[in-house]
């Protein structure tokens, strides 16, 4: 069973979890079935990703055949504060927002529900320092997205850099007989950074979920921490023009 961490409402929330951002319709259900298989029990959703009715029937059927309990899983959707209030869910969070919107926010007068979590691109091209120390002194958890480096983004260019075949992290990853994908996810969970990659493949998926056997020491941590490039898969240039842009902010 994977880690927790808890966050600031006392609920806990699986350190890793299934992403199903671009995971096609014909395979999301799939997926999410042989990740509570696997042990998963973090299932990142959105309406945004237009594939939540077959995570939906998947966790239905999980539940029906008694793998798991409903009130065992932690399912990251959208939601707003009036839900917490009816008691539909157990916390809510934001997403790539930078330190001074989440201090307006903090700030907003009226606030009824601070966020525990906040959903941001996060791996060693982009560690995010500055800001996971930021939301950690708020009481905030950070969750990344695109551990891996999204290597399925459909605007990828050629002269991108590919961080799964990063020199420095296939030699950390050959050292523990792991592979680099589990080397980044290792990474995160050591930076109590719940992580959420995503997978379609069934080995994959498994593989993903088996990082809680090996521990990367302190030089080896400090090594991919200075990979930092700043380099983002989604650095959002189609919404640059918008005032709350969150991008321009040093974190």
């Amino acid at each position: 069973m994977a880690t927790f961490v808890r966050l600031s409402t006392k609920a806990k929330m699986p350190i890793v979890g299934l992403g199903t951002w671009q995971t096609p319709l014909d395979k999301v259900k799939e997926a999410v079935k042989v990740a509570i298989d696997t042990g998963y029990r973090h299932i990142d959703c959105a309406y945004y990703y237009c594939n939540e009715n077959q995570v939906g029937e998947a966790i239905q059927e999980k539940i029906q055949d008694k793998t798991v309990k409903r009130e065992d899983l932690f399912i990251v959707s959208k939601a707003m504060e009036e839900q917490v209030d009816a008691g539909l869910v157990k916390a809510i969070g934001v997403s790539n927002f930078n330190h001074i919107q989440i201090e307006r926010l903090l700030n907003k007068p009226g606030l009824k529900h601070k966020p525990v979590t906040n959903q941001v691109e996060c791996h060693p091209y982009l560690t995010q320092e500055k800001l996971i120390q930021y939301c950690y002194s708020k009481g905030i958890t950070v969750t990344a997205y695109s551990p891996l480096g999204s290597l399925s983004r459909p605007w990828a260019r050629p002269e991108d850099p590919f961080l799964l075949e990063d020199p420095t992290i296939k030699e950390i990853a050959a050292k523990h007989k792991k592979t680099a994908a589990q080397v980044l996810i290792r990474f995160q969970v050591q930076r109590n950074v719940v992580v959420i990659p995503k997978s379609m493949t069934p080995a994959h998926i498994a593989e993903n979920f088996q990082v809680f056997d090996f521990k990367l020491n302190d030089e080896e941590m400090r090594t991919i921490l200075s990979l930092n490039r700043n380099w983002r898969a989604f650095d959002g240039l189609f919404l640059s023009h918008l005032e709350d842009f969150p991008f321009e902010a040093e974190y």
